[in-house]
């Protein structure tokens, strides 16, 4: 993997204000508090398979450093200084990647559930590494959510408006895919629905977008070592309880990583400068080469395509929106859209791909034709020809 990006590389994203000048109710800028963060890393990323097979979801190379990073260092660029991980899959890939945090401008801390405890159980484990007071702000994040959240603006909703939570909402053209979370006029949420199953059920295009400030307090509430889902429990219990939950809407760039196309789609994002990060290393446009790629000179990259360290696209290759990990090998004439190929695997020869995910280590020989969400399993091997979706003429 890429060395971390150093923290003098991550300056405040254009128009953000830093956390530790927000102003409070009465616009006066508030006593400087050291913000922290609780980051969500635990979970096995199932829909991503084989992805994460070998490797946890935030780890999984987005534009050319693990996901992971890109929510780290727009932390960091928001005033963030203390983060605690709270991980469980593959947690032991974390820490020798990520370290204390100090080159990124961070202090990490680690947790990791010896049983998975879900959202609202994995906030609560990690409670006892937080240093924050009582009524002090404590940011949520999920770690498989690509945003252009205004963290500072989320911090600031929350303090103004004296809430036990406030959540990160975004509108979404089809909500049916989601909980839906109504709000009053005043921004306070007002009910926690299930995924709606018919038209009249679609009360709001407003969804919980995976962000969140607790108050330090209300995390301590949350009952301990046991599983619990902040979604369909802790919410609902505490808005019923008359608990002030706010909702902010924000509708910026905002994607769930959660299956093989939207992490492709994300990737592409971030390499071509329309989902922000000061991570990227390189300049946005249609193709990202790392160092110690070789890409032939009549090879042609585009849509945000990202080729990483070791890898060799060969001659005539047409790739497009796509990524390629370490080590990986595209062969001559290949044709490859919308594709994730893993780490040390091989593309054959005029091989087409569209919307595939090609596992680690994977041989897929030439003259194959892979479609519509094909997965190939690390390791596998496809021999030539054997595949195709169209006639061989």
């Amino acid at each position: 993997m890429s060395a971390p990006i150093p923290a003098q590389s991550l300056p405040v994203s254009p128009g953000a204000t830093d956390l530790r000048d927000a102003t409070d109710i009465t616009g006066r800028t508030p006593r400087r508090v050291a913000t922290e963060a609780i980051l969500l890393v635990g979970g096995k990323g199932t829909r991503l398979r084989p992805l994460t097979v070998h490797t946890p979801k935030p780890m999984i190379p987005a534009a050319g450093v693990p996901f992971l990073t890109h929510q780290l260092a727009r932390a960091r660029a928001a005033g963030i200084e203390h983060i605690v991980l709270a991980t469980s899959y593959l947690a032991e890939v974390f820490e020798p990647y990520f370290g204390d945090g100090s080159a990124l401008g961070l202090h990490l801390e680690y947790v990791t559930e010896s049983d998975p405890l879900g959202t609202g159980g994995a906030i609560r484990n990690v409670a006892h590494r937080l240093r924050s007071a009582p009524g002090d702000p404590v940011l949520v994040f999920n770690g498989d959510i690509l945003t252009g959240l205004d963290i500072p603006a989320l911090v600031a909703t929350h303090r103004r408006s004296g809430a036990d939570i406030s959540l990160h909402l975004t509108k979404v053209p089809d909500p049916r895919a989601f909980g839906l979370v109504p709000t009053d006029p005043d921004g306070r949420v007002t009910a926690f629905l299930e995924k709606p199953q018919t038209v009249e059920e679609i009360v709001t295009d407003q969804i919980n977008a995976g962000a969140y400030v607790f108050t330090r307090s209300v995390i301590d509430m949350i009952p301990a070592g046991r599983p619990v889902s902040v979604e369909r429990e802790t919410f609902p219990e505490l808005l019923a309880a008359g608990a002030h939950l706010q909702g902010m809407v924000d509708s910026t760039y905002w994607l769930d990583l959660g299956t093989p196309h939207a992490f492709v789609r994300g990737s592409a994002d971030l390499v071509l400068g329309r989902a922000p990060s000061p991570a990227v290393p390189g300049r946005h446009g249609e193709r990202l080469v790392l160092p110690g790629a070789r890409v032939a000179d009549d090879a042609k990259l585009s849509g945000g395509t990202c080729v990483s360290e070791g890898a060799v696209i060969g001659s005539g290759a047409r790739i497009d929106g796509s990524t390629v990990l370490a080590g990986a090998r595209v062969e001559t004439g290949a044709v490859i859209k919308n594709s994730l190929i893993g780490a040390a695997s091989t593309v054959g020869a005029r091989t087409v791909l569209d919307g595939v995910v090609i596992g680690d280590g994977a041989e897929v020989g030439p003259d194959n034709e892979l479609l519509a969400g094909a997965r190939v399993w690390c390791g596998a091997r496809i021999e030539a020809g054997a595949i195709r979706f169209s006639s061989d003429q």
